[in-house]
């Protein structure tokens, strides 16, 4: 697996800031016969890495990606081409951010407040080859998140696709993944088999290990402080001791990432502005 983050922060359900406790996944597939990534996924220009993902990704010059307002949905990963043709899974929101992409369940709460969620970028369902390579990434990706949240994919409800989600009451009515595998010999109890032997033969890579450390540092930035540091932060960020880091969550609010830790260069900039402070 191949994977990549680029936040869709401009998107409306990121703003809206909601968060789940993951109990599973839903495969989806876009509907559409375009399997760049780059159609879905685009950085916004006051991103520092915004130079290297559109090097990556290639650019939209239709700007109809998802990163933007009014787009009505978002899911927390694209799996399709990078723009030299590779393939690659870019991730597009925090993986415990609620999404929109299972839309209103029929009879029951909507996956939106229990899956994870990634589209399958869709071609013309008639190449073998990129099915194949696709299909091993989804794979990959659901063993990752499995791992991650402690998930079995072989248990009820787990692993699913949005059709399944259909039948089962909670998510709208689409025909997304059963539509394509079949043409391929596949069935989403293939997947979930797939899943689950990737996750028993898998020995972690360094780029999957990053891409874990990667999550469980943006989700310790995001917790807020506790109550009995009010006072002292008050005063760090009143004296310009702490600077911020921006608004990571949304919510129109600078965030300063108190759970995170610090590396050594924040250290030695801290000690530098209480020092400067001092001589004032």
């Amino acid at each position: 697996m191949r994977l990549i983050q680029c936040i869709l922060t401009d998107n409306d359900c990121y703003k809206t800031n909601q968060w789940i406790t993951p109990k599973g996944v839903m495969v989806h597939s876009t509907g559409a016969n375009n399997p760049t990534l780059k159609r879905y996924v685009q950085s916004l220009e006051t991103d520092e890495d915004y130079d290297q993902l559109i090097e990556l990704l290639g650019y939209n010059r239709n700007a109809n990606d998802w990163n933007r307002r009014g787009v009505g949905a978002c899911v927390h990963a694209f799996i399709g081409k990078l723009a030299d043709g590779s393939i690659a899974t870019a991730q597009t929101l925090p993986w415990n951010m609620r999404g929109w992409h299972a839309g209103n369940g029929t009879t029951r709460p909507s996956a939106n407040n229990t899956h994870i969620s990634f589209e399958i970028c869709e071609d013309g369902l008639d190449d073998a080859d990129y099915f194949g390579k696709v299909y091993r990434e989804a794979v990959e990706l659901t063993a990752h998140l499995c791992a991650l949240y402690d998930l079995d994919p072989l248990e009820p409800e787990v692993v699913i696709c949005h059709r399944e989600g259909y039948r089962l009451g909670m998510a709208s009515r689409h025909a997304d993944v059963e539509h394509w595998f079949p043409k391929f010999g596949k069935t989403m109890d293939d997947f979930r088999a797939d899943v689950k032997a990737e996750m028993e033969d898998e020995e972690m890579t360094q780029e999957q290990f990053d891409a874990m450390m990667d999550d469980w540092l943006t989700r310790k930035s995001l917790q807020k402080p506790s109550g009995w540091s009010q006072a002292d932060r008050e005063w760090a960020q009143s004296n310009g001791i702490m600077k911020g880091i921006g608004d990571v969550d949304g919510d129109g609010e600078t965030d300063y990432a108190y759970k995170s830790f610090p590396t050594r260069e924040e250290m030695i900039a801290v000690a530098h502005r209480i020092v400067k402070m001092g001589k004032q």
